[in-house]
Formats: C-alpha cells, sequence, structure tokens
C-alpha cells in the first residue's frame, strides 16, 4: 500500500547485505517513488560506481544515486550534520516525505529531510547481519550477500598449465575438496575450459566437410581467441555469482593469450585487454614433468610443454600476478594446491576501515 509520495533509503552499503535489501524493499512498498542514496568516503576499498551497480540490479524500481562523503561521522555536532545534509541535498535535490532507517540516527535524518521517519527492524532480528560482520567474515555471512557481492567477493583460483599437464583433473579435484566441506562451501564452482569446447565444436565442423579429418588439419584464426576468452571470463562470473567464498577455474583468459601465441607465434593485445579486466587471486601452474602425454584426439606437439610451461611462468611472473608451480603425483599436487588456497582464504578479503564513527 503506497502511504507516502517520496521515500528515502540512505547508507553506505559496504558491502550490500540482505537486511539492506529488506530495508529496500519495505520502502518500497510504500512509496510511489523511492530514492535509494549510496554514500561512500574515499578511504573504503569499495568504489563507489560497483556499490550503486550492485544496489540497481537488486532494486531496478528504485533510483539508485551515489554521492562521495568524506565529511567525519559524528552524530552529537550540529556543524558536522549540516555538512552531512549539504552533500546529501544535493543528490536528492527534491522533497522527501519519508525516510526509512534501521540506525539510531533515523530520528534525526528525518527531521532536516522534513520528512517522517519509519523504522524497519531496528533490532536485525529478520536478517541478522551487518556491513562490519561482512567486511570482518564474508563467509560467515555468505548467505546473506546477493549475486553480485558473491562474484565481487569470491577468491578466484585458476589451473592453468600446458597440453596434458593434469589442469582439468587438479581443477575438478580441487573443486570437489571444497564442496566437500560442506555449508556454504558446497556450492562452490568449478568452470570448465571454453576453449576445449571451441576445439571440439572446431574439429567438428571440419568432419562435416571431411569425415576422416583429424586435429592437425585444424587451423586458428587469431580473431577466434578473443571470442574464447571473453565466452571463458563470461562463463567464470556467471559461476561466481552461484557459488561459494572461492571460485575453481580450469583456465581462464589470461591463459589464453599464451594460447595464441602457441598457435600464432605471436600475442594478442585483445586477448590481453580482456585479461586485465578481471583480476584472479591466485594461479596454480601445472608442471609437465612426470605427467605422461595423452593424446586425446586434440592434442598435439608433446614436444611443445616445456616450453608452454616456460611461458605461462614467464607471463605470470612478469604480469605480477599470485602463482604457484605444483608438481608430483595427483595427490601431491591436489595437497599442495589445498595448502595455498587455504592460505589465500586465510588472508580475508581486505576491506579498508570506513570513517570512524562518534554516536
Amino acid at each position: 500500500m503506497t502511504r507516502y509520495v517520496h521515500g528515502l533509503v540512505l547508507g553506505k552499503f559496504y558491502p550490500p547485505h540482505a537486511g539492506h535489501h529488506h530495508l529496500v524493499r519495505t520502502a518500497r512498498r510504500q512509496c510511489a517513488r523511492l530514492t535509494v542514496l549510496v554514500c561512500a568516503s574515499s578511504v573504503e576499498s569499495v568504489p563507489l560506481a560497483d556499490r550503486v551497480a550492485w544496489m540497481r540490479e537488486e532494486h531496478p524500481e528504485a533510483d539508485v544515486v551515489g554521492a562521495v562523503d568524506d565529511v567525519p561521522v559524528d552524530l552529537l555536532d550540529p556543524a558536522v550534520w549540516d555538512a552531512h545534509m549539504a552533500i546529501f541535498r544535493a543528490a536528492v535535490p527534491g522533497p522527501v516525505d519519508a525516510v526509512f532507517t534501521s540506525e539510531d540516527y533515523g530520528a534525526e535524518l528525518a527531521r532536516r529531510f522534513g520528512a517522517e521517519e519509519v523504522l524497519v527492524d531496528p533490532g536485525r532480528t529478520r536478517y541478522p547481519v551487518s556491513g562490519t560482520a561482512v567486511r570482518a567474515d564474508p563467509a560467515a555471512c555468505w548467505e546473506y550477500l546477493s549475486a553480485p557481492v558473491r562474484a565481487a567477493l569470491a577468491r578466484r583460483v585458476v589451473v592453468l598449465g600446458a597440453e596434458s599437464t593434469g589442469t582439468t583433473t587438479l581443477s575438478r579435484a580441487l573443486a570437489g575438496h571444497y564442496r566437500a566441506r560442506g555449508g556454504v562451501w558446497a556450492r562452490t564452482g568449478w568452470v570448465p575450459e571454453y576453449g576445449r569446447r571451441h576445439s571440439e565444436e572446431k574439429l567438428a565442423a571440419l568432419r562435416t566437410v571431411d569425415p576422416e579429418a583429424d586435429w592437425a588439419d585444424a587451423e586458428f584464426g587469431t580473431e577466434e581467441f578473443p571470442v574464447i576468452a571473453r565466452r571463458q571470463d563470461a562463463d567464470e562470473e556467471r559461476e561466481a555469482r552461484l557459488g561459494s567464498p572461492v571460485l575453481i577455474c580450469d583456465t581462464d583468459s589470461f591463459a589464453t593469450g599464451i594460447w595464441h601465441e602457441r598457435y600464432l607465434g605471436c600475442r594478442s593485445p585483445e586477448v590481453e585487454e580482456i585479461a586485465a579486466r578481471r583480476p584472479r587471486d591466485l594461479y596454480l601452474l601445472t608442471h609437465h614433468e612426470g605427467v605422461p602425454f595423452e593424446d586425446d584426439g586434440l592434442r598435439d606437439s608433446p614436444g611443445l610443454r616445456p616450453w608452454m610451461t616456460d611461458r605461462f611462468e614467464e607471463e605470470l611472473t612478469r604480469t605480477g600476478r599470485r602463482f604457484l608451480v605444483v608438481r608430483g603425483s595427483e595427490q601431491e599436487r591436489l595437497r599442495t594446491a589445498v595448502e595455498a588456497v587455504d592460505t589465500l582464504l586465510a588472508e580475508g578479503p581486505r576491506f579498508a576501515d570506513p570513517l570512524p564513527e562518534r554516536r
């Protein structure tokens, strides 16, 4: 039932969680128009543009706007309130007749907007979560996070290597290890190598013309690799939105650049630009030594494996990516990989502290 002409929800949304979304949806049901004002300080580590985008995706029916607010937070100082209100009013210039909040400063905020205060679950009983709790331990709050926030916070681990060096075997086993932990980890995603499917389709197309064609007859063009890189990234992003706090990827768009070099003898600036858009947290490079080459119909040139291993390591080093070379038996490789991923997860997401508050 619509009770108000124009409602306002204001917050840092650092990051947004289920409690924030409950507040916005409650307000939207009661307002003909709702503005959500996302306020971020420059000391915080999640960009304002990301938070605005996340809130717009979750609440397309609301008018979501953003503002940078670097004014110190002192709820006891009228002059500080005046400075904050100047920022709020610049972002939301029209009249507001209801301010929806779960915070104890809601009454003063509403008074200064000349609006009615509407409290929504101030005790956080419906969704027992806060931005502070999410920043401290995202995994413990994972069920309260929406898909785009999960995608942003999930730690991305890429397994890559030359042909027939066990990348798929290790990445599948690694994803299975974390799923077996249960709880939130049971949703751990595994992203298959899209280049593999592309190659299968390429060979199938050749055989519609010549049933006797084999992989040696296939030829790659430079234009194919950006397509592969973009599709790999899209598959990765989809899984990151659905899964657990860690995502296991069997190759990525960075690796696609090495494959371009392997087949065409040069680098692809377009593929490198695609790979730079999304940082990954850890690379596991499967070494070729001790792994027999298996020709599955889509592989050739086993003698190139040492060169490819070296090129992966060189480019990982040159670009400053975090990586570890894994060797040994399947069990040894999995044990090494789990130790590295557990170390990564223990480091946490490293949110910068927001501006301190005086209440």
